[in-house]
């Protein structure tokens, strides 16, 4: 819907002669409201508009997730400690999983960080605006500001857990290399894939409420084919499965996120795929996400 706003117009005065009322009114503009296209992008303006919503949409995430907690920001770093804990002991010890030379729980935590901040924020997208109907229902604001604020907590985690990264890298006598300015980039890939599914799962779980219940099994089932937790793929799918694997954009992403930080080389063509495909799955979660959204108030 495109609505023309126009200043204020001073009223004519109703005292004077009729014949120069009407022609005060002749002069008068018309605000006209059209109906937009159905995936017409929406105006970087209309967002700008609203960003003091966005960090109040954000921040309140934020306070609600560590309100009245005994560890507080703890839990940032607790599920991914957890997990590495596990497949230290798992594939570290008993399978004794090939980490290209660097201390497994190392190259554990350093997938599964990037990893988490990815689930987390497909999960928390998903259920956003059902979690909002509320204030979807009540007042117009741009509808994406829901999904995206609600990455924001995980933003802040991924903060918190980068700096464990960091000592856990100068407890082990591991120092990164010059790949490590890459990380802004892949950070930023991963984000926007997330944000590109998590919006396209929010538009179908106001829709159909299954997808509450389905979403957060396939991201359990969606880690397995991440190397979060393992470096060559090709010994667990083989050559030919190992060539599709980087359409999963959060596998050239992780990956490369890990090689950055541990001073190895980058998969650069891993990295080139799933960064096509994460800025591909934004727009198409951006753009099917605007062409239901009006539709959000009445069936929520």
């Amino acid at each position: 819907m495109i609505v023309t706003e126009l200043p204020p117009i001073k009223p004519p005065n109703i005292s004077a002669p009729a014949a120069d009322v009407g022609a005060h009114l002749s002069e008068l503009q018309v605000t006209i409201i059209e109906r937009r296209h159905d995936w017409h992008l929406a105006k970087v303006r209309e967002l700008w508009r609203y960003r003091e919503l966005l960090f109040v949409l954000a921040w309140r995430d934020i306070a609600v997730r560590y309100k009245q907690t005994v560890l507080g920001a703890a839990w940032a770093i607790i599920q991914p400690v957890t997990m590495m804990v596990i497949f230290s002991l798992t594939f570290g010890r008993v399978a004794e999983m090939d980490a290209g030379g660097i201390p497994y729980p190392l190259f554990a935590f350093a997938g599964l960080l990037p990893w988490f901040f990815f689930s987390n924020a497909i999960t928390a997208a998903s259920q956003s605006v059902i979690g909002n109907q509320s204030l979807v229902t009540k007042v117009y604001f741009p509808r994406l500001l829901i999904p995206l604020s609600s990455i924001g907590p995980f933003i802040l985690d991924l903060l918190i857990g980068l700096v464990l990264l960091l000592i856990m890298m100068a407890w082990y006598g591991v120092m990164p290399g010059l790949n490590v300015l890459w990380i802004p980039l892949i950070l930023f890939g991963l984000a926007a894939a997330a944000l590109g599914v998590g919006a396209l799962l929010a538009a179908l779980t106001v829709a159909y409420r299954d997808f509450r219940y389905v979403v957060p099994y396939l991201v359990q089932l969606w880690m397995f084919a991440t190397p979060s937790i393992y470096m060559n793929a090709t010994q667990i799918v083989g050559p030919r499965g190992a060539a599709i694997l980087p359409l999963n954009p959060a596998y050239g992403l992780i990956a490369n996120f890990r090689s950055a930080f541990l001073g190895r080389p980058l998969d650069m063509q891993a990295l080139t795929v799933s960064m096509s495909v994460a800025v591909f799955t934004l727009v198409l979660g951006y753009l099917y996400f605007r062409r239901v959204e009006r539709s959000f108030a009445d069936i929520i």
